[in-house]
């Protein structure tokens, strides 16, 4: 399949990228500077683009079979600067999808979004998402909200805290309501993610993700 990556240069979304080429699929690294992806592959394309840039977004979309978006700001501030930024560039991506007849679309949200949040426990519940991280975890709503609504053919992954390290390959994924582990490598996440991609197994399903 080829895949586009939107929020590629690192992080998870690196891991995103690589975890696909290492499927066999193709792969288009889609950030403000991709050129940071520390990877060359003969199936990996690099485009520089901006995810709250509509034509940005709508020039990179075409000709994929399935999209899976990963960009996040580096610090909180990006979300000061702009409290909707999830979803704005998940908007102008669903707008550029039905444009361009591309239905598969996977999204990272995060444990603790929309009906998850009864999982969280008291400090999670109020210091983390009710506070110091308030704003990213309202935009993620707002994310979830527009990705169901869209009548394409979506998969939403909520992990819990994000650690780094090797892919542990023993990870705990739900469709229900329920406790996962409290703590997932960022390689289990993109290992995921591809999977969502490119099978039907979780189809427009909210997935809880710990390990």
């Amino acid at each position: 399949m080829k895949l586009l990556v939107l929020g590629a240069s690192q992080g998870t979304g690196a891991l995103v990228v690589k975890a696909a080429l290492d499927h066999g699929h193709s792969v288009t690294a889609f950030a403000r500077h991709p050129e940071k992806l520390a990877l060359e592959h003969s199936g990996l394309a690099r485009v520089s683009g901006d995810f709250h840039n509509q034509q940005s977004v709508a020039t990179a979309v075409p000709d994929h079979d399935a999209v899976i978006i990963t960009a996040s700001s580096t610090s909180l501030k990006g979300f000061r600067d702009n409290p909707t930024y999830f979803s704005q560039g998940t908007a102008y991506t669903i707008d550029a999808m039905k444009a361009s007849g591309v239905k598969r679309l996977v999204v990272l949200s995060a444990l603790g979004v929309g009906d998850s949040r009864k999982l969280a426990n008291f400090l999670m519940d109020t210091l983390v998402i009710g506070f110091l991280l308030k704003a990213p975890f309202q935009d993620h709503e707002r994310q979830e909200k527009l990705v169901m609504e869209s009548g394409l053919d979506w998969v939403i992954a909520r992990p819990s805290r994000l650690t780094n390290g090797p892919a542990r390959k023993q990870s705990v994924k739900t469709s229900s309501i329920e406790k996962v582990p409290g703590s997932i490598a960022r390689a289990d996440v993109a290992d995921f993610l591809v999977e969502a991609a490119t099978t039907d197994t979780w189809l427009r399903q909210a997935v809880q993700l710990g390990g």
